[in-house]
């Protein structure tokens, strides 16, 4: 798993640490972990691009917005790139962390920034944050989830989504019935495709791989709440 070994990361202690709250059945509370090990640093965040995803950044290019207060929100927004460039095409965004330590490297990151940097949980989110955002963008979070709660995010990202949102799905691919005990576990087509299953309609759809070395598959899609 190249990417766990940037940044001087210790492969085998951070899935023995993901396992170990899954077994527990806390899913999510390693994150804090991981964003307070880099001691205030958004550069020793060992999964962090520290760039926005390019797939989203094109997306943005064509499809400006058309109005004032279109909102959105990015969800388990990490240290910020991808929330930040929502905002730079005009969107009025809101982003969420469960793990406080990385909303901290956010704000200091980003100390005029535009963006409402708040922690939360997905799975139990505000209440005047369902149905309300015309984009909902979701980057790796349901693949670092275990079992249940994978579908319980999906559907908890859909309950985000006003009438005629948008949402932009990104995430690491595997062909089904493979890498069953990877951590974290890429998403397989039958799996994403939950998110037209439950009703949303799917805009645009890509299987690429990235530029690392080796390239890891990834998906992209676009999907539409009419």
């Amino acid at each position: 798993m190249q990417w766990l070994q940037t940044k001087g990361f210790d492969a085998e202690k951070y899935k023995a640490m993901v396992r170990s709250h899954q077994e527990r059945d806390d899913p999510t509370g390693w994150f804090d972990a991981i964003y307070s090990s880099a001691e205030g640093d958004h550069n020793a965040v060992f999964w962090a691009d520290l760039a926005p995803n390019p797939y989203l950044v094109e997306w943005l290019e064509k499809h400006a917005v058309s109005s004032a207060g279109k909102k959105a929100i990015a969800i388990g927004c990490g240290v910020g790139d991808d929330a930040e460039v929502m905002a730079k095409y005009g969107y009025e965004v809101t982003a969420f962390d469960i793990a406080p330590s990385a909303i901290s490297l956010c704000r200091n990151r980003y100390k005029e920034t535009d963006v409402s940097y708040l922690v939360a949980d997905l799975f139990d989110y505000p209440e005047e944050w369902s149905r309300s955002f015309d984009l909902v963008y979701e980057c790796n979070t349901i693949q670092v989830l275990p079992g249940k709660y994978r579908k319980q995010a999906r559907d908890a990202m859909i309950s985000l989504m006003a009438e005629n949102a948008e949402i932009l799905v990104s995430c690491r691919s595997r062909n089904s019935g493979e890498q069953e005990d990877m951590i974290p576990l890429p998403l397989d087509k039958t799996e994403i495709d939950g998110f037209v299953r439950t009703g949303l309609i799917e805009k645009s759809f890509a299987a690429y791989d990235d530029d690392q070395d080796p390239q890891v598959p990834h998906f992209w899609a676009w999907y539409r709440r009419e």
